[in-house]
């Protein structure tokens, strides 16, 4: 085996032993499983490019250079044909898509089989730390690998086979990859969205440009909203047009509705007359409610219709029509009556009247109910679909399980950021972790903010480790802080302001005061008990420490009582800006909460110990 680092820059000698330049790159022919090198790219004197064919011309090669059959004055130079790719250029320090593993990665290093003294294969990618040192300096590899094995760490290759990679930093749209290569167009639409998520924004339009409207309409309902709405506004407007087209209702409305109104515009008169009257209806309910995440595509038929109707109806169907769960049932006048399944469709004998098999308790929803009410009821009654009617009980469309999910997951996503859990990134675990432990340890780092403020208002006054010993009790009064933000978010979360049941912002308030008192009393207690033992064991020139260590403890006494007094204006925060549909980020939250118990905390400090600030 052998690695394209290892071979780029080796000299390239004729049959007569003389330079003729240095290797450059190699080309490959990609309709094959493991395609092979077919050409050398040199750069010879003056730094001139050339290429020959590497069947025809090269003899031997190694990790040090490589010889020609011919001399020099016999070689004739070739060009890269349609369906080859110049792997250094073209693949080398790019992101692909690993179709496999289902994620985009990047090409640190080539791997290259040698099935016989002249012929390359190219096997795959090395997409781990090895490419990375081995690029720099096989001997630092050596070195890395023999550390590892040290320490029972072993450091094995990452290789991406060939069949697995998809390449997307270059238009190979004219270019046949081999016949097993399994490509973006063979993935399930959601994992294209994961694989486009991760992507630089730049490649994202390689992607689509791959995909056909299907494929494409298929993953760009399931990218988050804010990306499928800045994808949609790079798009051509005939491509993002037709992409509507394709989609469900509800995801066409809910994408157009991200983007500015005049792009919208025009994409909807793009649009056939049914799909945009479609969308439009749907445009017309407000956000956030049943309204705007049903669709308009459901089956119903009146109630002497037969079970061999529903079927035919059912077979009528085009192909991209919602998924059928139930057959709704209605009366003469157009009114809901009944739901039948699919299960009793197809047990019943075709003669049977739909009126005869149907549940006519239908539970159903209003079009302007929350959308996390309808979901809740659809995973409460276990339901595949949930049909949404209007005043009068005529039905306007269904909610579908599918969409319930988003909402439940949005929803679900949206109380773990308020709670503090950072939003995941698709980055990695590493920096998903690193994430994790810094919105967690906050206090920590304004711990240390709150050292050196207070051993340089304490140095002022003569002695800046009195200053240490009093911010030994910042910790605790910070860790409390914190529990406040918990206790506001919590609430938050559990109780509905419009809920009759609900406890009164009040009683959140004066409960918090007195959780306060009590922690405080608790904290100023520890510092008085402790404060005083020390007192009696320390040397006469060491009481300011006592009498700082007591400070401290007193300080950060009354900050907890300010940091739950000040639950109920975070409570009112979240609120406010819950009601104006934006997100509130737990960990900002928090951060802000540690940053005026950090203040409250010096002031008492300067106020107890009586230092000037």
């Amino acid at each position: 085996m052998i690695y394209l680092s290892q071979l780029l820059g080796n000299p390239v000698y004729d049959l007569d032993g003389e330079q003729i330049g240095k290797v450059n790159d190699l080309g490959i022919a990609t309709g094959e499983v493991f395609p092979r090198v077919t050409s050398l790219a040199i750069v010879g004197p003056g730094k001139t490019p050339f290429m020959l064919s590497w069947r025809k011309y090269v003899d031997t090669f190694d990790e040090k250079e490589i010889r020609l059959k011919v001399v020099k004055t016999d070689i004739r130079f070739s060009y890269l044909q349609p369906d080859e790719v110049l792997i250094a250029r073209d693949l080398l320090d790019k992101q692909i898509v690993d179709t496999r593993g289902m994620r985009v990665v990047r090409v640190n290093d080539l791997k290259l089989s040698d099935t016989n003294s002249t012929q390359l294969r190219l096997l795959g990618a090395e997409v781990g730390v090895r490419g990375i040192l081995r690029t720099l300096s096989p001997r630092l590899e050596k070195i890395a690998l023999r550390l590892a094995k040290t320490f029972g760490h072993p450091m094995p290759e990452r290789i991406i086979a060939w069949n697995y990679m998809d390449l997307l930093d270059r238009d190979l749209s004219d270019v046949k990859l081999s016949v097993s290569h399994k490509t973006l167009d063979d993935m399930h639409p959601a994992d294209i969205a994961d694989i486009i998520e991760r992507l630089d924004p730049r490649l994202r339009g390689q992607v689509f440009a791959q995909l056909d409207d299907e494929q494409a309409a298929g993953a760009m309902a399931e990218l988050d909203d804010d990306k499928a709405a800045e994808i949609m506004g790079d798009l051509d407007e005939t491509s993002a047009s037709r992409m509507l087209t394709e989609m469900d209702p509800d995801d066409a409305a809910e994408l157009v509705s991200e983007l500015d109104y005049d792009k919208a515009e025009k994409l909807l008169r793009l649009m056939g007359v049914e799909e945009q009257k479609a969308v439009r209806q749907l445009l017309g309910y407000r956000e956030d409610t049943a309204g705007r995440i049903m669709t308009s595509e459901f089956v119903s038929l009146p109630e002497d219709a037969t079970v061999a109707d529903a079927i035919q109806a059912i077979r009528d169907l085009e192909e991209d029509f919602e998924a059928v769960r139930y057959v709704y049932v209605h009366d003469e006048d157009g009114l809901a009556t009944g739901v039948v399944t699919l299960q009793e469709l197809i047990t019943a004998t075709e003669g049977t009247h739909l009126s005869d098999l149907c549940t006519s308790e239908l539970i159903t929803a209003s079009p302007d109910d929350d959308q996390e009410d309808v979901a809740e009821d659809i995973s409460k009654y276990n339901l595949l679909a949930m049909p949404v009617v209007d005043d009068k009980g005529k039905m306007l469309g269904i909610v579908t399980v599918d969409d319930a999910l988003d909402v439940l997951e949005e929803e679900h996503e949206e109380d773990l950021q308020i709670a503090g859990a950072p939003r995941s990134s698709g980055e990695g675990e590493h920096s998903h972790d690193f994430l994790l432990i810094a919105s967690h340890n906050l206090w920590i780092l304004f711990w240390a903010i709150g050292v050196i403020v207070s051993m340089d208002l304490y140095a002022k006054a003569g002695s800046s480790i009195a200053g240490l010993v009093a911010s030994l009790a910042l910790p605790a009064a910070l860790a409390l802080s914190d529990a406040a933000v918990s206790y506001a978010t919590n609430f938050f979360l559990e109780y509905d302001p419009d809920d009759e049941d609900s406890p009164s912002a009040l009683g959140f308030f004066l409960k918090g005061v007195a959780m306060g008192v009590v922690f405080a009393a608790a904290v100023a207690s520890v510092g008085m008990v402790v404060g005083s033992l020390l007192e009696g064991y320390l040397p006469d020139g060491f009481l300011a420490l006592s009498s700082a260590f007591r400070d401290g403890f007193e300080a950060a006494g009354i900050t907890v009582v300010v940091s739950f007094a000040f639950a109920g204006i975070w409570l009112l925060v979240l609120r406010r800006r819950n009601a104006a549909k934006k997100d509130t980020s737990g960990s900002s939250l928090a951060a802000v909460a540690l940053a005026v118990a950090l203040v409250v905390f010096v002031v008492a400090l300067i106020a107890l110990g009586g230092i000037a600030g």
